[in-house]
């Protein structure tokens, strides 16, 4: 028998064998999830009231974020500042900057959706077409939470108090444009994430609004 003839039967051994299957879907998504890195938490302490929750709300990110006790960033939301800018005087219509406090909250429990006319809520309920019968009027709807500032003769006192200005974190319309200016001087959210904020949040809480960010 020729050399060549002599490695027959291993070579037609190997060819019989099995194929090795492939990993399952769900093998190949936990090893890759163990190689990735894992992304850190967002940390920012609040540096008004050390060891405190607080909101920070950037005026050029047009976010909103929630900070707990320890500083982690818990939440993160599309917002809208005001389409004026940023300024404090009263009938301005612009956001105030600095540090508030979350004075006053109104609407817990309430139907997402729900009118709040005068920090009252109302029987009525938002809609598409009630907007379009009324596309300059500006909805506060679902919760408010109503601010405070807390930065004498920037944002608290004579014609720059916020308070005074009637200046909220509130739910608004589908017809708002999040992540773009678009508001009378207050910070515009969705319904569904004012209810989750109002929910996280309590009285007192501290709020940056912060035009750099």
């Amino acid at each position: 028998m020729s050399t060549r003839l002599s490695y027959l039967p291993a070579l037609l051994a190997l060819l019989t064998l099995p194929a090795v299957a492939a990993n399952p879907p769900e093998a190949d998504y936990l090893l890759a999830s163990q190689l990735q890195p894992v992304q850190a938490a967002v940390i920012k302490h609040n540096p008004y009231t050390p060891g405190s929750p607080w909101l920070e709300v950037g005026v050029r990110s047009q976010s909103l974020v929630f900070y707990d006790a320890l500083g982690v960033a818990r939440a993160h939301y599309a917002i809208s500042t005001a389409k004026n800018g940023v300024g404090e005087l009263a009938n301005s219509y612009q956001t105030p900057r600095g540090w508030h406090r979350v004075c006053e909250r109104i609407g817990d429990g309430v139907t997402p959706g729900t009118i709040i006319y005068r920090r009252q809520v109302t029987p009525w309920m938002y809609s598409a077409q009630l907007h379009q019968e009324y596309p300059d009027k500006d909805w506060i709807l679902t919760r408010i939470l109503w601010l405070c500032g807390m930065e004498p003769g920037k944002n608290q006192g004579g014609a720059v108090d916020s308070y005074d200005r009637a200046i909220y974190i509130h739910g608004a319309g589908e017809h708002v444009a999040f992540g773009t200016p678009t508001s009378r001087g207050c910070v515009r959210m969705r319904n569904e994430d004012i209810v989750e904020l109002f929910a996280l949040t309590g009285n007192g809480l501290d709020v940056l609004i912060n035009e750099n960010l």
